[in-house]
């Protein structure tokens, strides 16, 4: 705690310089860290008052054997820890791109319409879940299924901690239903992959040889949906080195989807190096499993019953509407409780 209001005084004596905005992509920068961390000190003084003024008032109600009082002073409480919890989780969104906004991206598996269908509402819950707490959402790339639902898409959640919340979702997600699209009712397992890398910023230095690289212009193509510009400067780069592709489309400029792309290129090479670094960590928890990119992290089954269960951290939930409506941060949390569970082991 000292750390941190050392930390807001001495970025309250930074921006209060006038110069500092001689260079304006740093005076915003330290201006949101400042605002971030004099919000985040304030919530603590809150909360850490509220259990104070809870305390008083239950020795009162005892004192006074104020039964009633008692039990709403004990609900009180339960949504303080509550608050708590999630304070302390983010908390742990300590690592070199959690604070950054995230670009997710999403493909269906094998299976036609089926899977295309399972890709477009995973996009939606991601969506819901991203508007639900304030974050801006930009779609950058649809690729529309032949029937119905999406092969692809690419969105940007912009806010902070995006990618630090996200960054678990990576993986395959199956999902077991009665089929709409089968006129005999029968029940259909379908798969969808999730992507998900940081937006990282230029104070982070990665380095792309443009001979590496493939650069291909065309027509944007596919249903689309409203969020789409339909024009003829959509941009493909691969990264030849590496085999990734990464695709733009959602402005009319070739130049401005050129500038994303490059972006989201370099936000995957900077994940496939965090992920190199991380790979001695993840050697020692073979008995978790592999999280990566072709790993099955979550089950979402609506027939013959209704259970979402994450396959790493066994948190699960009968809601799958709420779920599927961007109710997830049961997983999101649970995922930061495993990590910390792992990283500090008793």
């Amino acid at each position: 705690m000292d750390v941190a209001k050392d930390r807001l005084s001495e970025l309250e004596a930074l921006t209060a310089d006038s110069a500092l905005w001689n260079d304006p992509e740093k005076a915003l920068k330290l201006t949101g860290e400042k605002n971030r961390l004099s919000v985040a000190l304030n919530e603590f003084d809150n909360m850490n008052n509220s259990f104070s003024d809870l305390t008083e008032l239950a020795n009162m109600a005892e004192t006074d054997n104020d039964e009633n009082s008692l039990n709403e002073i004990f609900a009180q409480l339960m949504a303080l820890q509550s608050q708590v919890k999630h304070a302390e989780l983010e908390a742990l969104l300590c690592g070199e791109a959690d604070s950054m906004d995230a670009f997710l991206e999403v493909h269906s598996g094998s299976g036609g319409t089926e899977a295309q269908d399972w890709a477009e509402m995973l996009l939606r819950m991601y969506t819901r879940w991203a508007e639900a707490h304030k974050y801006k959402v930009e779609y950058l790339e649809e690729t529309a299924g032949e029937v119905a639902g999406l092969k692809s898409a690419t969105i940007k959640i912009i806010g902070h901690n995006a990618y630090g919340w996200l960054k678990s979702e990576s993986g395959v997600h199956r999902l077991v239903r009665i089929s709409p699209f089968d006129s005999n009712a029968r029940r259909h397992t379908s798969f969808a992959s999730i992507g998900v890398y940081p937006v990282i910023d230029d104070s982070i230095n990665i380095e792309i040889n443009e001979a590496d690289c493939r650069v291909d212009t065309y027509r944007a193509s596919g249903a689309g949906g409203q969020h789409i510009n339909k024009t003829d400067s959509a941009v493909r780069i691969t990264h030849l080195p590496t085999g990734i592709v990464v695709q733009c489309q959602n402005d009319r400029s070739q130049f401005k989807n050129r500038d994303s792309a490059w972006k989201m290129l370099k936000a995957r090479l900077y994940e496939l190096e965090i992920k190199k670094r991380e790979q001695k960590a993840q050697d020692i928890r073979d008995n978790q499993g592999d999280n990566g990119w072709g790993y099955q992290i979550r089950s979402y089954v609506m027939q013959p019953y209704k259970m979402v269960k994450d396959l790493r951290t066994s948190a699960e939930t009968s809601d799958v509407k709420g779920v599927l409506d961007g109710d997830i941060d049961l997983f999101l949390s649970a995922a930061l409780a495993d990590k910390l569970s792992l990283d500090n082991p008793q």
